[in-house]
């Protein structure tokens, strides 16, 4: 039985992860008291006792919890503190073809942000088959449900539906200095030369999200249609179970012509849509941000890291 300490579980991740680990009879869960968290022998005793250890903290709590790390102990950490981290290998297994094995034999493991996993996994194949140039000026926008922000934010949204029904903040867009926190990911590991232009979104409810990517045809190395695209993702991604491209301007996936992000909420699932038309394509990206964004894919990583079946614990 392998050894799991979740350092941070009272986090909205943490907590998503425990619940997903605890019934499970392959993984015993190590825990401390909270006021022995913050006692450095004590948590460094746990940590050194455990095979994994799944980093839910703030950055630079993360940081000072790798420094208590044992020869033996491997590391997951959800927090943005090592996602470009030359040490540390990105834990998005569809990202390419041989990510999943760096992810099963490496030591420390950066659990993807959940907008970065819905902008690369559309965009990394299109640059990886010479369609896309790496000098690419993309942009890209979305909407996330307000746990994507954590408790803060969540008692916050809560607190208004139950004391202003009739003034809900239906949709807020944020980080509008355009310098969100996962925009060096997603530069990094799309191949990027420059960061695209990433404007996101809150809207009142829990979880689900969207991402969406804007191309014009002329910006492709060639002449590329909607239907090439398709056929480009679909060859990259029909081995992959979490994934699901959407054949070339699917109205029949849409509820009255409308897109719910809420599509894939309690799922490990991403699926791809792919709108347009001659001069303009639209890549749409849906997931749950607690699930594939954040908690799914930690799981899906520890699975893989302890050599388990990928998908264990999972809803696919």
């Amino acid at each position: 039985m392998h050894k799991v300490f979740i350092d941070g579980h009272n986090g909205t991740t943490g907590l998503k992860i425990h619940r997903r680990l605890q019934t499970r009879n392959d993984i015993e869960l190590l825990d401390i008291s909270d006021a022995d968290r913050k006692v450095a022998e004590i948590k460094q005793e746990v940590i050194g006792n455990a095979d994994l250890v799944i980093l839910c903290l703030p950055d630079d709590a993360a940081r000072q919890s790798v420094n208590f790390e044992s020869n033996s102990t491997r590391f997951i950490d959800a927090s943005t503190a090592h996602r470009v981290d030359a040490k540390w290998t990105y834990g998005l297994p569809e990202l390419n073809a041989s990510q999943r094995d760096s992810i099963s034999t490496s030591k420390y493991i950066s659990n993807p942000g959940c907008w970065a996993t819905g902008f690369l996994l559309p965009i990394s194949p299109l640059i990886e088959a010479g369609l896309l140039p790496e000098t690419s000026q993309l942009t890209a926008n979305g909407v996330s449900g307000y746990s994507g922000g954590g408790r803060s934010m969540i008692e916050q949204y809560e607190k208004q539906k139950s004391e202003h029904q009739d003034d809900l903040w239906f949709t807020r867009p944020y980080a509008l200095g355009l310098t969100h926190k996962h925009l060096p990911e997603m530069t990094k590991f799309a191949k990027l030369e420059n960061e695209p232009l990433f404007q996101p979104s809150v809207g009142h409810y829990h979880q689900g999200m969207l991402v969406s990517i804007p191309v014009f045809t002329d910006q492709f190395e060639s002449t590329v249609t909607i239907n090439n695209i398709y056929d480009c993702l679909q060859e990259r991604f029909s081995q992959e179970a979490c994934v699901n491209i959407h054949k070339p301007n699917d109205q029949d996936a849409l509820q009255d012509g409308f897109l719910d992000p809420q599509l894939n909420n309690h799922t490990n699932r991403l699926d791809i849509f792919v709108f347009g038309h001659e001069r303009q394509i639209l890549l749409i990206s849906v997931l749950d941000n607690l699930g594939k964004g954040a908690s799914g894919a930690a799981v899906q990583n520890l699975n893989l890291m302890l050599g388990m079946p990928e998908f264990t614990g999972l809803t696919i």
